[in-house]
């Protein structure tokens, strides 16, 4: 734990009514916006089915299609996977899933057919409860990886790093275009005739944690959220000495001249948002966490809906999804999706 003298970062005023919430609300998701660049314009993707058959049997559809990134050359490719459930009679809910990040970059969407902790895929533990699943690749992940500014050679952090520079040199963020990403699947995924749109929820751990509460809190499309591990506020980071626990794509300029990330996660009141960390996981201190929800709480309250915010700090867990998590989280889809 350091000890620095930081710079003043305006704190979450908390309103007293609805109506000034919602005014500051409108503010604040101005701001965000604002500050994760000039991002390109949003256009409707043409997705093109690449393959459709079944995995773990599971049926499943693998698809691409462009981000509109004029700066983007192969790495504007956007690749995913669609997982449907074995028998359906009507439109059933959906779930955004957001893969992490761990160094792992040649995983990216495939981590939904890795074991979870109670030995299940995570593939197999979502649809089996009849849930659409969609997930693409992050920048520099999965079938993305070597689609990067300097070319197929460069791979892993560096690719990464080099994403994040040439972003900042037109104006713009790697979080923002990350972001921009999904609420492009997300696109996608709404005109399912499989999907009811009214139940869909986003949903990850770590960088999927965070890319989860961000994509919430920017998107209404968005009615239930998950996080597992990351919920960080940027002034309990730097003085646990931890900003080596996130990657490059983490940081937002000029962000703590605003506000911290508290700001972010009362966008997504009244919507149901759980969050579930480790009181030892070092890139989620708990004076943070404990700081999130004191000033988030109220927020949801103001709408009558204070157990519609669950934020819980596991006692002997770091940075991982343990069994009792993976229990909370499957009854939070149950009970709110």
């Amino acid at each position: 734990m350091t000890n620095r003298n930081l710079p003043y970062v305006p704190p979450l005023s908390r309103p007293t009514t609805l109506t000034e919430w919602q005014a500051q609300r409108q503010r604040i998701r101005q701001t965000l916006l604002s500050l994760l660049g000039d991002l390109p314009p949003k256009t409707t993707p043409e997705v093109e089915l690449l393959e459709r058959g079944q995995r773990e049997g599971i049926p499943f559809e693998h698809f691409r299609f462009h981000n509109g990134d004029p700066l983007g050359g192969a790495g504007a490719i956007v690749t995913g996977y669609l997982l449907l459930p074995q028998r359906q009679d009507r439109p059933v809910p959906a779930i955004q899933y957001l893969h992490w990040h761990g160094g792992e970059y040649d995983v990216g969407k495939e981590q939904l057919w890795r074991q979870g902790s109670r030995g299940i895929l995570i593939a197999q533990e979502l649809v089996s409860r009849g849930y659409v699943v969609l997930a693409i690749d992050a920048y520099g992940f999965g079938e993305r990886a070597g689609t990067g500014p300097d070319g197929p050679e460069e791979r892993g952090g560096q690719e990464e790093a080099s994403w994040a520079k040439l972003n900042l040199w037109y104006g713009r963020t790697l979080w923002g275009m990350m972001l921009r990403d999904e609420q492009l699947a997300l696109d996608y995924l709404l005109t399912r005739p499989e999907v009811d749109g009214q139940r869909v929820a986003t949903m990850g751990m770590s960088m999927g944690s965070t890319r989860a509460w961000w994509h919430m809190a920017l998107d209404e499309r968005v009615r239930c959220g998950i996080g597992i591990a990351c919920l960080t506020r940027y002034q309990d980071l730097i003085q646990a000495g931890a900003l080596v626990s996130h990657g490059i794509y983490f940081f937002v300029p000029n962000f703590l001249r605003h506000f911290d990330t508290e700001a972010v996660v009362a966008l997504c009141a009244p919507r149901p948002l759980l969050l579930l960390n480790g009181e030892h996981d070092r890139g989620t201190p708990v004076s943070g966490v404990e700081a999130i929800n004191a000033a988030v709480e109220p927020i949801y309250a103001l709408y009558s809906q204070p157990t519609h915010y669950r934020s819980l700090v596991y006692s002997n867990v770091g940075h991982e999804w343990t069994p009792a998590m993976w229990e909370e989280t499957l009854q939070w889809l149950e009970t709110h999706l």
